[in-house]
């Protein structure tokens, strides 16, 4: 698989996952999205890089 397809797959599996929280349930969607607004950016933050991390490692492990 060419470098292109691997991001578009991974690309569709997030679209997929974005969809089942919002499809599956929207309340629970709208929920969330008011309670982010509250958080700290610095909350945030750390969990946006505590998320990436933990998708790289997972990426490694698959792929590596």
């Amino acid at each position: 698989m060419s470098p292109v397809a691997d991001f578009v797959a991974a690309l569709g599996l997030v679209l997929v996952l974005e969809g089942l929280v919002y499809g599956g349930a929207p309340n629970l969607a709208k929920r969330l999205a008011a309670e982010v607004t509250q958080m700290p950016e610095s909350t945030l933050r750390i969990g946006g890089l505590l998320a990436m991390a933990a998708g790289v490692v997972l990426v490694w492990c698959v792929r590596g």
